[in-house]
């Protein structure tokens, strides 16, 4: 490995450290300071003030602010995440309990999108000016134009009100957790409305950088994973699916500083290494770039 290709990937790796640093920062102080607090969801109706601040010394939020991030960081360091206000349980297993589902979701709506956008958005460059290229250019602007949760909503209401032909939530039946044909059902519509956007995505990206699809595809790819990411917490609410996002959206709601903090970690941390391997990847297909 040449000395100016370490150098480069060393800055790489310290800037992604310093950048989740600095997002947990920032992720902490607004969580902190919004209004509202934990206490209320706890306690419940109506309380005291007196019962609210024991709540508050109990879980450690009397605290001054920085000293609150130097005891969660110092923890998470050790990979110990904390634990939930609202049910006591490690965020970490609360975290991988709901990993699998939003994994399934995710690189499905990834590996749906990839293999029917590319061809598609070939298509669209080799017969440019066509019937197929307007359509293809019809079909991608459909797909970004339309939030993710309204696409799910009608997709719901076509596939499982009109036609009856998809459950319209959940990741399984009841009674039938271990059933491959009815989790593979239910995963078709959550799976297509996540993966319609980042199709339309790809199309219109495969079409105008044809001439570099081997490099670019690599780039749109790996910058996907934001989109995909925040695509899921909508799709997953939407569509009741036992995920991160939906972790995320009820800790939110629940004013569950660990929860909230964990997820927020994970998934900064999974954004920033996407970022970073995208960029290092760039080492190896790529030989025309200097790095000295």
């Amino acid at each position: 490995m040449e000395p100016g290709l370490r150098t480069y990937i060393l800055k790489r790796v310290a800037f992604a450290v310093l950048m989740l640093v600095g997002v947990s920062i920032i992720l902490f102080t607004i969580m902190r300071l919004a209004p509202g607090g934990p206490e209320a969801v706890l306690i419940g109706g109506e309380f005291s003030q007196d019962a609210a601040a024991q709540i508050r010394q109990r879980l450690g939020l009397d605290r001054p602010l920085a000293l609150q991030y130097l005891g969660w960081a110092g923890a998470a360091l050790r990979g110990d995440l904390g634990r939930s206000f609202k049910t006591g349980d490690p965020v970490s297993s609360l975290i991988l309990d709901r990993l699998g589902p939003t994994v399934q979701l995710t690189f499905g709506a990834l590996a749906l999108a990839l293999v029917v956008a590319v061809p598609l958005g070939v298509l669209a460059a080799v017969r440019r000016g066509t019937l197929w290229d307007t359509l293809g250019s019809a079909v991608a602007l459909f797909g970004v134009s339309f939030p993710s949760f309204w696409l799910g909503i009608m997709l719901i209401l076509l596939f499982s009100e009109v036609f009856h032909l998809l459950p319209p939530s959940g990741l399984s039946e009841y009674g039938r957790e271990g059933d491959l044909v009815a989790r593979v059902r239910h995963a078709i519509l959550p799976t297509l409305t996540l993966g319609l956007i980042q199709m339309a995505s790809f199309m219109r990206f495969t079409r105008s950088s044809l001439l570099e699809v081997l490099r670019q595809d690599v780039t749109v790819v790996g910058l996907s994973l934001p989109t995909l990411v925040g695509g899921a917490v909508l799709t997953e609410t939407v569509f009741a699916w036992p995920g991160i996002g939906r972790l995320a959206v009820g800790a939110v709601f629940e004013r569950d500083y660990p929860v909230i903090m964990g997820v927020n970690l994970m998934v900064a941390a999974v954004v920033i290494t996407a970022n970073l391997v995208t960029d290092l990847a760039y080492c190896v297909i790529d030989p025309r770039i200097s790095y000295r």
